[in-house]
């Protein structure tokens, strides 16, 4: 086989496997968009949740800061998941 046959299948091979890429990368950035603005949406959630646990006049009982703690733990899951992703 000459060297340029060769070349030309190398060539032809890693702009497969660079398309490829191409093609993984766009879908794993939409994918983690989709993620963020769902996770944005317990953002809202837990930002609310804070300023009523904030607020001093207001009375908060456990049960509120539990349910609180909560979104805040499946928000920090879902920032892992996205950077996890990105890294990627």
């Amino acid at each position: 086989m000459s060297v340029k046959i060769e070349f030309d299948n190398l060539f032809e091979k890693l702009k497969s496997e660079r398309d490829e890429i191409i093609l993984k990368l766009h879908l794993a950035s939409m994918e983690a968009k989709d993620e963020f603005e769902e996770a944005d949406k317990h953002w809202d959630t837990l930002k609310n949740k804070a300023a009523e646990i904030a607020d001093e006049s207001k009375e908060t009982s456990e049960e509120f800061i539990a349910k609180a703690k909560i979104v805040g733990e499946e928000l920090k899951d879902a920032y892992n998941r996205i950077n996890k992703r990105l890294a990627n």
